[in-house]
């Protein structure tokens, strides 16, 4: 059998369908995990960040995102602290999702004081201990802060997981 090789365009029209969002993971002095709650489902802490927008890297949304939800102006590197993978989502989001969650550091009191939200994006932030996020997150968001809190402690890099729901 001989091998029939595709032109690109159509290769690339076989291959699974991804979109990819990127963030920065920051804690406080006292290493309490920081959270935005989203505007558009109240039950859901993430961190600042988004969609990669075309032609950016992981690490440019990661910055710009922040930016643009919090108003701190991030001048770290990039440490990749893990990535997330999110299985297809049915019609409502008919593609996979990827995640890369960079460390953002420690944020001082001060700098909390000055965050400015995106009242379209977010209503609060909240820093707090694990234990504290436990009881205010579902088991499959807590399990990924979880894990990134501990690739953060550890300096190791992790991988994650989750299926459709939030």
């Amino acid at each position: 059998m001989a091998n029939t090789w595709l032109p690109p365009a159509e290769y690339i029209a076989t291959l699974p369908r991804a979109t990819a969002y990127a963030c920065l993971y920051f804690t406080d002095t006292d290493g309490r995990p920081f959270q935005l709650r989203a505007t558009y489902h109240t039950d859901l802490w993430q961190w600042p960040g988004g969609n990669m927008d075309p032609g950016e890297t992981p690490w440019q949304t990661a910055v710009r995102e922040c930016q643009e939800e919090t108003g701190i102006a991030f001048t770290g590197e990039p440490r990749l602290l893990g990535t997330h993978f999110v299985s297809h989502r049915g019609e409502e989001w008919p593609a996979n999702h990827i995640g890369f969650i960079f460390d953002g550091g420690v944020l001082t009191d001060d700098q909390l004081a000055r965050i400015v939200l995106d009242p379209d994006e977010h209503s609060e932030f909240k820093v707090r201990t694990l234990a504290e996020w436990q009881r205010e997150m579902t088991p499959r968001n807590f399990a990924r802060l979880a894990e990134i809190d501990r690739a953060r402690r550890s300096g190791t890099t992790v991988y994650v997981e989750t299926g459709a729901d939030i």
